[in-house]
C-alpha cells in the first residue's frame, strides 16, 4: 500500500470522526451522512417498472392510459422515492424547516437516476418572488446545484421565471391544478435543440411541470425530461 493511499484512508477515518452525526431519522449514528445506511435502505423507492412518461408504477414499465390518452408536454420522467412516509417528512423538513443540508443529499440522489440521460441543461423549477421572499431559498435550485456538480450539466438559473403567484397546487383539487398555473411561466431564453432537466422536489398530477415543459418548448427545447425527488401516487 502506498504512502499516498494510507494518508488518504487516514484523512477519511479522522474526518468520519470528527464530523459524526445522528441520524435525522432514527437517532443513531449515520457517521458523516445525514441518515444512517438502514433508514436510507427503508426509504420508499419508486418500483423499477413504472410510465416512462410521466413515472407512475405500471405493469411492465408500459406507458400509462393517462399518457396515452392525453400526452403530456414533456417527454419522460423520473423518480427517486414515492411520496410517503419518511420521505415526505424529510422533504417538508427540507422546505419548510430549513434543513438545507438536505438539499445536497438529495440532490446526489437525482444524479445517481439521471446518469442515463442524455441532458445538456439543467432547469429548476421557478419560485414567483413573492413565494421567495416567503420561503427565502427555492427548493428546486438547492437540488439543482448538488445534480450539477455530479453530472457537470449546466444550471439555466435566469432562463425560466414564474409571473403568477398562484394558489399552492397542494391546496386544491387534483383537477383544479392544471387550469391554476396556465400562462404562470415565462421564459427569457433562446432553447433552440437543447436538452432539458426540469428540476423539482415532488410531482403530484404533474401540471406545475407540464405546463413549464410547455413553456420551454414553445422557446425551442428539443427535449424535456423530468427530474423528481418523489412522485406522489393516484389517491
Amino acid at each position: 500500500m502506498s504512502i499516498l493511499t494510507q494518508s488518504a484512508r487516514l484523512f477519511r477515518r479522522s474526518y468520519e470522526r470528527l464530523f459524526v452525526q445522528d441520524c435525522l431519522l432514527c437517532g443513531g449514528n449515520s457517521g458523516p451522512s445525514l441518515l444512517c445506511v438502514a433508514c436510507t435502505a427503508d426509504l420508499p423507492r419508486l418500483p423499477a417498472a413504472g410510465c416512462p412518461r410521466c413515472a407512475l408504477p405500471t405493469p411492465n414499465g408500459d406507458v400509462c392510459g393517462r399518457c396515452l390518452g392525453k400526452p403530456p408536454h414533456y417527454d419522460a420522467a423520473l423518480a427517486v422515492y414515492r411520496y410517503d412516509f419518511p420521505i415526505d417528512k424529510l422533504i417538508q423538513a427540507f422546505k419548510y424547516g430549513h434543513r438545507l443540508a438536505l438539499g445536497h443529499h438529495f440532490g446526489a440522489s437525482l444524479a445517481e437516476i439521471s446518469a442515463r440521460i442524455d441532458a445538456s441543461l439543467i432547469v429548476p423549477m421557478p419560485l414567483h418572488p413573492l413565494r421567495l421572499r416567503e420561503r427565502g431559498f427555492n427548493q428546486a435550485l438547492e437540488l439543482a446545484r448538488p445534480l450539477s456538480r455530479y453530472s457537470g450539466i449546466p444550471i439555466a438559473t435566469r432562463a425560466c421565471s414564474r409571473i403568477r403567484h398562484t394558489t399552492a397546487q397542494a391546496d386544491l383539487p387534483w383537477r383544479e391544478r392544471a387550469s391554476n398555473v396556465r400562462g404562470a411561466f415565462h421564459c427569457a431564453a433562446d432553447l433552440t435543440g437543447q436538452r432539458l432537466l426540469l428540476v423539482d422536489d415532488v410531482m403530484t398530477t404533474g401540471a406545475s411541470l407540464d405546463e413549464l415543459a410547455r413553456t420551454v418548448k414553445l422557446h425551442g427545447a428539443a427535449q424535456v425530461t423530468l427530474l423528481v425527488l418523489a412522485r406522489a401516487l393516484p389517491p
